[in-house]
């Protein structure tokens, strides 16, 4: 969604968020939800008003979640909102239970990845004009009730999306306005346009670690209040 058109921000260290209390179970296990496979991304913020925080990666072994690996995180220019009355142009991130339907690049994907993955070419687009029956989908070339203006050209965002995973926010069934093109993806100069970015090495760690076969799922949320990621 628009990645990298807020000015940079200083770098932040990166942030124990959602951590359990001393001998208190791991996140996941604390969530309402965790999508019914055995991986799960969490993203974490300490407030709606926040724009960096920590992704973590967990794999589910004997019934116990593990923690994989972990990065610093950015948000949305303007925090994170409920994913249910999020509003499109709002530079917020969709808090939420999601699913990744699949991956995309500008580079090839990193070896050893089994997500279905997606190269970007020069004519891939992602459709971002509410008036388009392509709305929220890749479009190539750009549809023809597309605007270009409304939608994003994937190849000009050449370190966002050197690596991404689409998150399933309003894809399956688009409501109009709510909001196109939430992707996890590679850090641009600073906060997001409502996606949820890692550092590049933590991504290209992600999709070499992402098994579509065991179902993952990438939560986002805060660490307390009526957005708390243990809601979702």
């Amino acid at each position: 969604m628009r990645p990298g058109v807020v000015a940079a921000l200083a770098a932040s260290p990166l942030l124990l968020l959602g951590a359990a209390p001393e001998g208190a179970p791991p996140l996941p296990a604390r969530m309402a939800d965790t999508g019914g496979g055995t991986q799960l991304i969490t993203a974490v913020a300490p407030r709606t008003g926040a724009t960096t925080g920590t992704v973590t990666w967990w794999d589910l072994s004997d019934g116990r979640w593990v923690k994989a690996g972990s990065a610093a995180a950015r948000f949305g220019a303007n925090g994170l909102v409920e994913g249910a009355t999020r509003k499109q142009g709002t530079d917020t991130t969709p808090t939420g239970l999601y699913g990744m339907p699949y991956a995309f690049g500008i580079k090839a994907a990193p070896r050893g990845t089994t997500y279905t993955y997606r190269r970007v070419h020069r004519n891939s687009w992602w459709c971002q004009d509410n008036d388009s029956r392509s709305y929220n989908r890749w479009t190539e070339p750009l549809a023809a009730d597309c605007r270009a203006a409304e939608s994003e050209r994937l190849i000009s965002y050449t370190t966002q999306y050197d690596h991404a995973l689409v998150v399933d926010f309003n894809y399956h069934k688009p409501v109009r306005h709510r909001g196109a093109g939430i992707f996890l993806h590679v850090n641009g100069r600073g906060a997001t346009a409502g996606c949820v970015s890692v550092p590049a090495d933590a991504m290209r760690r992600i999709l070499q670690w992402a098994d579509p076969g065991r179902r993952p799922h990438l939560a986002i949320g805060t660490t307390s209040g009526r957005t708390a990621i243990t809601r979702y």
